[in-house]
C-alpha cells in the first residue's frame, strides 16, 4: 500500500468512515491509476475479487471520497463523469477520438487565476480548464 493510500485512509477514519475491503480496493485503484476512470471501469476492474460489488457500491464510495476531499469529478459533455484523485491544482487535455484524459501544469494559468481574483476582487475557490485535441495514439492511428 502506496503512502498517499494510507493517508487517505487515515483521512477517512478520522471523519468516521468505516473501512471496507470494497472502499479500500476502490480508494487504491484510484490512487493508483491516475487514468480519470468511470465509475463503471473501477467496477470492471475490481468485480472479479468483489463479485458481490455492485456498480451503486462504486458510487457511493465515490460520493464519500468526494465529500472527504480525495477525488474530485470531471464532467465533460454528456458522457459519464470519471474521477481524479490527484488533488493538485492541474488541467486536462482530452482526446476527442478514444475520450482519453492527461493532466497537465502550467505556471502561467496559476498567475492568471490569482489576477482574476485581484483585479475583480472575487475570492477564486475553483478554476476548471480543458483542451481539446487528437492524442499521440490517436494520431498514430490515423497515419496507418
Amino acid at each position: 500500500m502506496t503512502a498517499e493510500v494510507e493517508a487517505a485512509i487515515e483521512r477517512l477514519k478520522e471523519t468516521g468512515v468505516r473501512m471496507t475491503p470494497q472502499r479500500h480496493a476502490v480508494l487504491a485503484y484510484l490512487m493508483n491509476n491516475l487514468n480519470h476512470p468511470t465509475a463503471d471501469d473501477i467496477y470492471k476492474a475490481l468485480v472479479d475479487r468483489f463479485p458481490n460489488m455492485s456498480v451503486a457500491t462504486v458510487y457511493n464510495n465515490l460520493r464519500v471520497f468526494k465529500e472527504n476531499g480525495l477525488v474530485r469529478e470531471l464532467t465533460y459533455g454528456d458522457a459519464s463523469s470519471r474521477y481524479d484523485a490527484n488533488m493538485t491544482e492541474h488541467y486536462h487535455v482530452i482526446c476527442t477520438e478514444c475520450g482519453a484524459i492527461h493532466d497537465f501544469e502550467h505556471s502561467y494559468l496559476f498567475d492568471l487565476e490569482m489576477q482574476a481574483g485581484e483585479r475583480t476582487g472575487f475570492k477564486i475557490s475553483e478554476h476548471r480548464l480543458e483542451l481539446y485535441g487528437v492524442c499521440p495514439a490517436c494520431q498514430s492511428k490515423r497515419r496507418k
